[in-house]
């Protein structure tokens, strides 16, 4: 596919564990020949780099100030640079597409949404979600929750997990029929490969791409040769996911 975006970083303005600033950003994937990239700083549940005591418009204000700042770059160099966010609920997180300034600034609620309500409000807002990095294994995750019950599709590869885990996920998506896109998660450029997703249009806006989500694709996944292979060794691990009224229990059935 003839267009490469990245769909998911960070930046230190905006996302307290970002270390590069958005013009840094701008200037990596610039030169690293992709076409634009997609900030999707945490937000106000996740690991933000915003005040949670300050005003809400004022909060909004300020979360923006990483995308604005890859913008100003972006325009100087030629790479589209679009914003979204990235919502944490309980160590599962989206990544959200296609809302503005002005939405959220409406829309204080946004902050205590259930997942149910994200997908609503986001889909009824014109914007798409997509659940990032479902199958991450870390230290703070107790347990893995795929919600795919309230998302569009999932980050079948991030280049932030370990390589079970996107192998993992991409089983998961095929075998349930999900779309599946791929970002880097990069919170430091330049990074050693980025991820990211192909096109076959060039994208104008963000909402363009949330459309393309919510339409299923076509979306490519530019990531390294191989990174689906099941480590020789691995484990299995259960398969959860969030069931109608958001409470978890085991799928028991094994996807590897």
């Amino acid at each position: 596919m003839g267009y490469l975006y990245e769909t998911h970083l960070h930046t230190c303005l905006s996302s307290a564990c970002g270390v590069s600033t958005g013009k840094e950003h701008v200037r990596f994937y610039k030169a690293q020949g992709y076409t634009g990239i997609i900030m999707t700083d945490h937000f106000f549940r996740g690991n933000t780099a915003v005040s949670r005591d300050r005003p809400w418009e004022e909060r909004v204000d300020l979360f923006w100030r990483g995308y604005e700042d890859a913008l100003e770059e972006g325009l100087k160099v030629g790479l589209d640079v679009f914003f979204a966010y990235e919502e944490n609920h309980v160590h599962d997180e989206y990544l959200i597409y296609g809302l503005t300034r002005d939405y959220m600034k409406a829309h204080p609620e946004m902050e205590h949404w259930t997942r149910r309500e994200q997908l609503e409000a986001v889909h009824a807002a014109g914007g798409a979600v997509i659940q990032a990095h479902p199958f991450r294994v870390r230290n703070y995750i107790d347990i893995i929750r795929v919600g795919d019950l309230f998302a569009d599709g999932i980050e079948a590869a991030n280049a932030g997990n370990a390589q079970l885990d996107d192998a993992r996920a991409y089983a998961f998506g095929k075998e349930k029929g999900l779309l599946m896109t791929a970002g880097s998660d990069n919170h430091h450029s330049p990074m050693a490969q980025p991820f990211g997703v192909g096109l076959e249009e060039k994208l104008t806006s963000v909402q363009d791409y949330a459309n393309l989500l919510r339409r299923g694709g076509p979306v490519g996944l530019h990531v390294p040769e191989g990174r689906f292979a099941v480590p020789d060794g691995a484990e299995r691990l259960p398969a959860w996911r969030l069931d109608e009224k958001e409470t978890l229990h085991s799928m028991q059935e094994p996807w590897l």
